[in-house]
């Protein structure tokens, strides 16, 4: 299924970008050629967006998600009549500090009808207010960033296919205490957006698990001091909401400090649900590292999803892949039904309602989705394996 999101900018600066700029944040990608396959009703060069990260520490993240939109687009492209459509990349980095004139590019760009993404909470923050103005209409239907604000803002064009930290944050502790029986938990945040957001859901969840808090940065990689207080507090479990590069890093310090698994389980987030993850900490510190995800297992995506991602990419579907396909879905199946403008198009992902690879698709009157499920995770033999659906009582 394919994600429709439309995207609006502030009146002033909307109508200063239309005047100044024309383009967008990135090359298009070869999906598509922007001839019209459609005959009048498929414009010329009509694309679709990807807002996130594709380089920077956080790439792994949205480089699973762009493989996935682009598999949408070229099945979508290799249908008999299809109306062509080109993906444009709009590389944030995973950094907010960037969102805006990435933002305000894609707004400018009238070519550019819907966008799968902003990819983590920070950059939506920045960015779909943006996409948001009513002179810019622009749909856009993110695949991963959880943080509940969002969908509180009254932003008519967000929209995301997966559930949101409110239902991750209590799942995580649930997990924690009830099926890992841990009583006596650590919490450390990145300080981000989405890590420092989960977090407190995760601390307020928790109730009297919750022992000790800390905060470390971005980027930071020396965690000696965040680990001797770790082993000081008689902590049994450490939560870490944040993304996998600092959260490998803690990991593996954890364990060369000698906080084995058995003493002191090590649990985090989908941020975190990246092989990178493994990388940063190394295959034996990562073992027995388990991470909660309000995304699918992506081998049971449905369909021919698995096999033709594979086919088309050399490796199996990653965190979100699925997301992001199901979200350019969306925006396609629109555009093929010709919802060409950004305004037809928006209120096509409005009413949407159909089956995609992950779940069934429709959204509420604030964006978010019909169906919502959290998985637990573990690191086996090096590999990021399913462990179970966490049902929250």
């Amino acid at each position: 299924m394919r994600s429709i999101v439309k995207l609006a900018a502030p009146a002033a600066v909307a109508a200063l970008l239309l005047a100044a700029c024309g383009t967008t944040g990135g090359d298009e990608t070869s999906s598509g050629s922007g001839t019209s396959g459609g005959g009048s009703s498929c414009p010329d060069g009509i694309s679709i967006g990807f807002f996130g990260a594709l380089t920077g520490p956080d790439a792994n993240l949205g480089v699973n998600i762009n493989n996935g939109v682009k598999l949408a687009v070229d099945q979508h492209n290799a249908e008999e009549g299809a109306c062509q459509v080109t993906l444009t990349p709009y590389d944030s980095q995973g950094d907010q500090n960037q969102a805006q004139g990435l933002a305000q590019k894609a707004a400018a760009d009238t070519k550019v009808v819907g966008l799968v993404g902003p990819a983590f909470s920070g950059e939506s923050k920045v960015a779909d207010p943006i996409f948001a103005d009513p002179d810019v209409n622009l749909v856009a239907i993110t695949p991963s960033a959880t943080n509940p604000s969002l969908a509180e803002n009254g932003w008519k064009t967000f929209f995301r296919v997966l559930g949101n930290d409110a239902t991750q944050g209590p799942a995580a502790a649930q997990y924690i205490t009830e099926t890992l029986g841990k009583q006596k938990v650590y919490v450390v945040d990145d300080s981000t957006e989405y890590g420092k957001g989960l977090a407190d859901l995760v601390r307020e969840s928790l109730g009297s698990a919750d022992i000790k808090d800390n905060t470390i940065q971005k980027g930071q990689t020396d965690f000696s001091a965040v680990v001797a207080d770790i082993r000081a507090s008689g902590a049994d479990a450490v939560f870490f909401g944040g993304y996998y590069a600092e959260g490998g890093l803690l990991l593996k310090q954890m364990r060369e400090a000698g906080l084995s698994n058995d003493q002191v389980a090590f649990v985090s987030d989908d941020g975190a649900k990246d092989q990178g993850l493994v990388t940063a900490a190394g295959e034996a510190a990562a073992e027995g590292a388990l991470l909660t995800c309000p995304c699918l297992p992506p081998d049971k995506a449905g369909g021919t999803f698995v096999q033709d991602y594979t086919a088309a990419v050399g490796s199996a579907p990653a965190t979100y892949s699925a997301e992001g396909y199901d979200a350019a879905t969306i925006l396609l199946e629109g555009i093929s039904e010709g919802n060409v403008t950004r305004e037809d198009l928006l209120s096509y992902v409005k009413s949407y309602d159909a089956p995609g690879v992950t779940k069934q698709l429709k959204f509420d009157d604030k964006g978010e989705p019909s169906e919502i499920s959290v998985w637990a995770y573990k690191v086996e033999g090096g590999q990021i394996v399913a462990d179970q659906e966490i049902k929250v009582s």
